[in-house]
């Protein structure tokens, strides 16, 4: 899965990186709000317990935003939409959603709290759903937007992971994301650098025998995506690379099967 910022107000922002100034009490003065559709085909997304490696559709509805001392985004993803038996996503689960939530504590207290190239900080959280339930887990930390050179604003999160069905803590994650419009065009189309990266540490080892075809989790893994994006006013049309080690802190060639490799991504999308 994948997150595709987009929207006039985010290119914006990345352009433009300043320090919330939340003293005159106007919570909603930096207010926005997003949607798309995005129609993707993903070739070799892990983990993969398919050796055809097939790829597969699916329809992405993407969304995001401000209001008051709230930072948004989520999306929710439907695979193989239309039940083909030659995609890798034939015979498991169809859905993931992953809303990303986050509180200014700038906004809430009314104090800047920006120093350096850090901006504006927030309690942030995440959560992750599949659609058979099989996954639920949730994150919650800290997380800043951050003025990095050339990339602009760039959203930076640490957090802790308390896997719901579980009822325990389980590791860290260190992410960041971040929206680039790096090239314009005379009609104000742009193209963008976007993407993110998603780091877990500290993650319970889980092991169902002796030998690496027995373990179902490491300590460690992550993913990084890198997209190139055209944008108009109302489309998009992309192409991401994702780098997979161990995602979600799984074993390479373990019980899942294959957690460790690269995949790409193709997209279109519609903007609400």
């Amino acid at each position: 899965m994948k997150k595709v910022l987009a929207g006039a107000a985010l290119a914006a922002l990345s352009m433009n990186a300043f320090a919330a100034d939340y003293s005159d009490g106007d919570i909603h003065k930096n207010d926005y709000s997003w949607s798309q559709f995005n129609l993707m085909w993903a070739d070799n997304q892990l983990p993969q317990g398919n050796p055809d490696h097939s790829g597969h559709d699916y329809m992405e509805m993407e969304f995001g935003g401000r209001s008051g001392i709230w930072s948004l985004y989520g999306y929710v993803d439907v695979f193989n939409l239309t039940d083909s038996d030659s995609q890798d996503f034939s015979t498991t689960d169809g859905m993931f959603m992953k809303f990303n939530p986050r509180m200014s504590l700038d906004a809430l207290t009314g104090i800047d709290m920006s120093v350096g190239p850090v901006k504006e900080v927030y309690f942030s959280t995440l959560f992750n759903w599949s659609g058979d339930a099989s996954l639920k887990n949730s994150f919650w930390g800290v997380g800043a937007d951050v003025d990095m050179p050339w990339l602009g604003t760039v959203g930076v999160n640490l957090y802790g992971l308390y896997d719901i069905k579980a009822k325990d803590w389980d590791g860290y994650q260190l992410s960041a994301n971040w929206f680039k419009p790096f090239y314009f065009f005379e009609n104000k189309s742009f193209i963008s650098f976007q993407g993110y990266f998603d780091y877990q540490w500290g993650i319970d080892e889980v092991a169902f025998g002796e030998g690496k075809a027995n373990q179902l989790k490491t300590d460690k893994g992550g993913a990084i995506f890198l997209g190139l994006y055209w944008h108009s006013d109302r489309y998009a049309v992309g192409y991401g690379l994702k780098g997979f080690d161990d995602v979600y802190g799984l074993q390479d060639g373990g019980i899942v099967g294959e957690t460790t490799g690269w995949a790409n991504y193709f997209s279109v999308t519609y903007k609400f």
